[in-house]
């Protein structure tokens, strides 16, 4: 399906990988962030919010009949990096309830906003489905 790509003597990354050798459909997924199908906000919690956004990843995935294995790369915003940091083990909980021990290559960073005022996390992922 998918080669990881893990240099070797480099340490194993926690919780994504270095790089993600695909071939087949590619599946672009827009930033989506932490609402519901309404666009409504259920929650500012960080973590809730950062579930319900790969929820959303998920549920866009599968119009293209792809799932969380098929994810490749992903790049995170947020709007405040001691928030992220502080909640690092409820994200890894939410992550693998949503997306499984799939962890593509991946880039996270603090921006100053995000376009939705109450969004506190935006995430793009890229997919490949294989032929």
């Amino acid at each position: 399906m998918h080669t990881i790509l893990q240099p070797e003597g480099w340490a194993k990354p926690l919780g994504y990988s270095n790089g993600i050798l695909a071939q087949g459909r590619t599946v672009y997924v827009g930033g989506q962030i932490g609402w519901n199908a309404e666009c409504q906000f259920e929650s500012d919690d960080f973590v809730e919010q950062v579930r319900q956004t790969l929820k959303n990843i998920v549920a866009v995935l599968a119009e293209a009949g792809a799932g969380p294995e098929h994810v490749t790369t992903m790049t995170w915003y947020f709007t405040d990096r001691a928030e992220y940091l502080a909640n690092l083990k409820g994200l890894g909980a939410a992550y693998r309830e949503v997306m499984g021990k799939n962890f593509p290559a991946m880039a996270a960073m603090q921006v100053v906003a995000l376009v939705e005022e109450r969004a506190k996390i935006e995430i793009q992922a890229i997919a490949v489905i294989p032929d």
